[in-house]
């Protein structure tokens, strides 16, 4: 017989495990880090011009970053801050290089959703954060799944509890709680409430005093910071089943978008939620702070099945939470509604006659919110998923060019369409 001592042996285990990959696949000091970028890469794939007119403008203005040259001298290789600093400087047809970015705009937020586990949810999310980046946005990435993926592939690992997206809601019941309590018309819904008193196991835990920063964690990309999880968040979803008994009035799933508001909105241009594989506490957190959902899905009949299920549970629940009418202004439309929806095909094969078949499925159904371009399944993203690095992150000296470019074009393809989708939707966002 095994118990839950037998279980924590195990996962004990599987951390000295976890050690030993993140020695052989960052740094020395076992700290991701991330990497140069050639001059080609800069020219041809982050600034989009031709590397020519790049070494041009670099031998005419002697200001500009220099970044590295290889010892044989045919090659320079710029950090971010570089290539960012480049963007800002040098300007074509008299305008810098600087993605567009709506004014008086908060962050646009985009939540990659589906509840079929291997749909590729953190992936995406990796990919179109480090994407983003590179293309000169500020980004806040948040996990929400207690498997940590994202967490870890952005070099996070050793992350307390509190620090999560269970920290946030457990603070965020504390504030709300507080407020109800003093507030003269009583409960959200104007009916009387009774004074509601939290048990210390919740306010004892000091998480009201937590700053909005406080949650937030740098990364190794110097324009990326994460919001991360951890295996310990796993009982968010029984926690917050508590919280709610402790004051049925709380709406619980308004709880991150409360405190994005709280964030700056100067601070980051895209938020990006990658979202567990269940409709859970923290999942309607994130779709409904979200003003656009992705839903990554793979090419077979059994994920188009899924994916069916997933949105036709979500309505379900969307359409539940409409009674809590508190968490709008008064005579607000209570349903959450979306700037935009996505589905997008990944681990697509394309001389697979099946998923070429699943493909068209997807685009009869679901047309015009089918995305263009779905991700293709390539040797460079699975060796990418193996080393917890994005393609954007690998050394295309490290496999042939061409097997990189093709994995680098697909992701850039998507992320393109991506980009796309986030600016149209920002029109919708409301004004500060």
């Amino acid at each position: 017989m095994f118990t839950h001592t037998d279980l924590a042996k195990l996962q004990a285990q599987s951390l000295k495990m976890q050690g030993f990959i993140r020695q052989q696949t960052y740094s020395p000091e076992m700290e991701k880090t991330l990497r140069r970028f050639s001059s080609w890469e800069v020219a041809e794939l982050i600034l989009k011009m031709n590397p020519s007119t790049l070494r041009g403008r670099l031998a005419a203005d002697p200001g500009l970053p220099e970044g590295i040259v290889e010892e044989d001298g045919r090659q320079r290789w710029y950090a971010l801050e570089e290539i960012n600093e480049l963007r800002r400087k040098l300007k074509v047809r008299g305008a810098p290089l600087l993605p567009p970015r709506p004014a008086g705009k908060r962050p646009i937020r985009a939540a990659i959703a589906n509840f079929k586990g291997g749909a590729g949810k953190s992936t995406v999310a990796l990919h179109f954060a480090h994407a983003a980046a590179l293309d000169g946005y500020r980004v806040l990435a948040v996990d929400f799944d207690p498997q940590a993926t994202l967490s870890h592939s952005m070099g996070l690992s050793d992350v307390s509890e509190e620090f999560t997206v269970w920290g946030i809601m457990a603070r965020d019941l504390i504030r709300e709680t507080e407020r109800m309590n003093a507030a003269t018309g009583g409960a959200e819904t104007g009916t009387a409430l009774p004074h509601r008193k939290l048990p210390a196991s919740v306010t004892g835990m000091g998480l009201s005093d937590l700053r909005t920063a406080d949650f937030i964690k740098p990364t190794s990309w110097p324009t990326i910071d994460l919001i991360p999880s951890c295996a310990n968040a796993a009982f968010v979803e029984f926690a917050s089943a508590q919280y709610r008994h402790l004051n049925p009035e709380w709406s619980f799933f308004a709880a991150v978008s409360r405190y994005l508001d709280q964030i700056p909105s100067d601070a980051y241009d895209i938020i990006i939620f990658d979202c567990p594989p269940a409709i859970g506490y923290q999942s309607m957190n994130a779709v409904f702070a979200a003003d656009v959902l992705y839903i990554p899905s793979g090419p077979g009949y059994w994920e188009y099945d899924s994916t069916t299920s997933f949105i036709g549970q979500l309505s379900e629940a969307l359409e539940d939470l409409g009674r809590f009418k508190g968490v709008l202004p008064a005579g607000g439309d209570p349903r959450k509604a979306f700037a935009e929806i996505k589905f997008l095909l990944t681990r697509f094969e394309p001389n697979n006659e099946l998923h070429r078949a699943m493909q068209t499925a997807f685009g009869q159904v679901f047309k015009p919110h089918v995305a263009e371009h779905p991700i293709e399944m390539t040797r460079a993203v699975e060796q990418s998923g193996r080393f917890l690095s994005s393609i954007y992150e690998m050394d295309y000296r490290q496999m042939t060019r061409e097997t990189w470019r093709r994995a680098r074009t697909s992701f850039d393809r998507a992320y393109d369409e991506f980009r796309e989708t986030l600016i149209h939707a920002w029109d919708k966002v409301e004004d500060e």
